[in-house]
């Protein structure tokens, strides 16, 4: 479904991503993990229009798509949930879900997937007359998954879904995820919280600097000793602590 190939990304005159590759298999959950700065948003940017590659190719579903404007990718069936959500905290819920359906003319279908969003979030019903912007954080989140599941997306780029929440919301999304993934949306999902985000895909890619320096399923990335060493914190010295403590 989604091809990436030699994609090398700048802002201004500093390089962010170095001929990244990556493949999305049509109903696959993928994960891209890395550290902060390690250019997984802009990944996902180049992916939506949002910026421009220099070099390399972006294809969705056979067609080329890093030339295209943002709005013609929506079209096409890619939903972005940004990171820091990024929702209008000005308009009230049912007006940033309006705003995640722009493209949709029909007002019963405009209806009916506003429906579907309260159905994945039932709080967001409660709360479809408020402000977003006087929402909780984690609110704020199903918000911003629910205005990109607005256009039913073919594939969902999700940037860092548990950020800033609370480890039962964290739970809560995280399920929700899986929901989407089991109805058949192809996800792409940016993480930092490694150990939930490999517990769910079916194929990740490890990253650092702006290079893919990794990539393999659950397993086979829990084997790989730099994994568990750079992302869950299980270098050598909290191996001896654990046999220290009989662990």
């Amino acid at each position: 479904m989604l091809k990436l190939v030699g994609v090398e990304t700048y802002y201004g005159k500093v390089k962010a991503l170095h001929g990244v590759s990556l493949e999305v298999k049509e109903g696959q959950l993928v994960t891209i993990l890395g550290a902060n700065g390690a250019g997984k948003t802009t990944i996902l940017k180049s992916i939506s229009g949002l910026v421009e590659p220099e070099q390399g190719t972006i294809h969705f579903e056979g067609k080329r798509i890093d030339r295209l404007d943002p709005e013609k990718i929506v079209s096409m069936g890619v939903g972005h949930v940004p990171e820091w959500r990024r929702i209008f905290p000005e308009l009230t819920v049912k007006e940033n879900l309006l705003m995640g359906g722009f493209l949709i003319e029909e007002k019963d279908l405009l209806h009916n997937r506003m429906k579907e969003a309260f159905h994945h979030f039932p709080i967001l019903k409660k709360r479809k007359e408020q402000k977003a912007g006087t929402m909780s954080g984690g609110e704020q989140q199903m918000l911003a998954i629910s205005r990109a599941l607005m256009i039913k997306p073919k594939l969902l780029l999700l940037d860092e879904p548990s950020l800033g929440l609370s480890p039962l919301l964290v739970q809560d999304i995280f399920a929700t995820i899986k929901e989407l993934h089991k109805s058949g949306v192809t996800i792409l999902l940016v993480e930092q919280n490694v150990n939930r985000a490999l517990s769910i895909a079916d194929y990740g890619y490890v990253l650092t600097t702006g290079k893919i320096f990794l990539s393999g399923t659950y397993e086979e990335l829990l084997d790989e000793e730099k994994v568990r060493e750079q992302y869950l914190g299980e270098g050598k010295y909290v191996r001896r602590s654990k046999l220290w403590s009989g662990s």
